[in-house]
């Protein structure tokens, strides 16, 4: 089914999506994207469904086409000391408040978000595969936190970011069980395979966002 070009019919609906929530390293990610109304480029989708490759070459046509874009984060310390869903919410307002247009409308990925004052927002679960916009804004999050992951593998390369982009698949989880914990790693996440699933295969990360 074709994504849809917006939930209100506003001209300023701004998509919002986050990525990195369920890693085990690294901060958690936002964008916030206003699309034109007819921009709808070939497999424009949730980012989960397109490959790294797709991704990439779908980043620059996005921020270039955008009425605007702007990325959001919150860090490892404020995931710690506010919970993964607060310190989600907070990159997302912050990817708002770096819009250089005011939105007039807030279209959230997902069934919970944190009102922000002045907007009025709409929550649609799945909504990374609905809105052109919230796909945008999933793409962008995405490709923003793995390359910034990809530059923090390069003093910590036992982990494997460059891979698995802080997220708990096997091989990362046995990187951490034998070198321990990085200044980067969640301490407040469950670092460690638990015995019943310490072994297993090596799979996508995709699989862990939510």
């Amino acid at each position: 089914m074709p994504l849809l070009a917006s939930h209100t019919g506003h001209a300023l609906e701004a998509g919002l999506d986050e990525a990195g929530r369920g890693c085990l390293a690294g901060p958690v990610f936002a964008a916030a994207v206003i699309l034109p109304p007819d921009f709808s480029p070939r497999f424009l989708n949730d980012s989960k469904q397109l490959s790294p490759q797709r991704r990439e070459a779908l980043r620059p046509e996005i921020c270039a086409n955008a009425v605007a874009w702007a990325i959001g984060q919150a860090s490892v310390e404020e995931i710690e000391a506010l919970n993964i869903a607060q310190a989600s919410y907070l990159a997302m307002h912050r990817a708002v408040a770096a819009l250089p247009v005011v939105p007039a409308h807030l279209l959230v990925d997902g069934n919970r978000f944190r009102p922000l004052a002045g907007f009025d927002h709409t929550c649609v679960i799945g909504g990374d595969g609905l809105y052109r916009s919230i796909a945008a804004a999933s793409i962008l999050a995405k490709t923003f936190r793995d390359e910034h992951m990809q530059a923090l593998a390069a003093d910590f390369p036992a982990y494997g970011w460059q891979q698995n982009a802080g997220y708990p698949t096997p091989s990362h989880r046995a990187a951490i069980q034998t070198h321990g914990p990085s200044p980067h790693h969640r301490r407040g996440f469950r670092l460690l395979p638990s015995p019943r699933n310490a072994s297993g295969s090596e799979s996508t990360y995709a699989e862990y966002d939510e």
